[in-house]
């Protein structure tokens, strides 16, 4: 979890650098795991810390940055997605590399499991990856999300469902 430090609202612009630097890697790893490429997930972290340094003045500690990151990187990784079903894009990260001598069971079995939430539906998919990435609670997605608690619930559940279903029909697992 991210360290809580309390500052007045005028020092956000001023401490802008530390602040990124306290939560680069959430925003990124939220924003990579959702998208599953890497270019555009420094894009969306890119344009989230823009949008934070045009509201800094509306923050009032490091925990509200946090819950306001995460939701401003959520909203921005949905809307991506939407976006890019209207205008496919092909970046080099989404091109399959050569595969390695000795391939492993767990890194194929991370892979296939990567590839199995990416076809998760965008909302799921989100609530997944705030569970499983972020470790929140069911409480913390939906105030993220900007759902209930209960539908926060059940988006993990049946995110989870899927998941299972689809590892038994490619064979994974028991």
């Amino acid at each position: 979890m991210a360290q809580t430090v309390d500052l007045p609202a005028e020092r956000w612009r001023a401490d802008f650098p530390a602040l990124i630097e306290r939560h680069q890697a959430m925003v990124f790893g939220i924003a990579v795991h959702f998208l599953r490429n890497r270019t555009q997930a420094e894009d969306i972290a890119q344009d989230v810390f823009l949008e934070l340094y045009k509201n800094a003045g509306r923050i009032e500690s490091d925990s509200h940055a946090v819950h306001w990151l995460r939701k401003v990187t959520a909203r921005k990784c949905i809307d991506h997605i939407r976006w890019r079903r209207l205008r496919p894009w092909h970046g080099l990260d989404e091109i399959a590399e050569p595969a390695a001598p000795g391939g492993q069971k767990d890194l194929l079995l991370s892979r296939g499991l990567q590839r199995m939430v990416a076809s998760l539906p965008g909302r799921m998919r989100m609530a997944v990856v705030l569970r499983f990435q972020e470790d929140l609670a069911p409480a913390e997605i939906a105030a993220v999300m900007d759902t209930t608690t209960a539908s926060a619930k059940s988006m993990v559940h049946r995110g989870l469902e899927l998941l299972r279903e689809k590892m038994q029909r490619a064979g994974v697992g028991g």
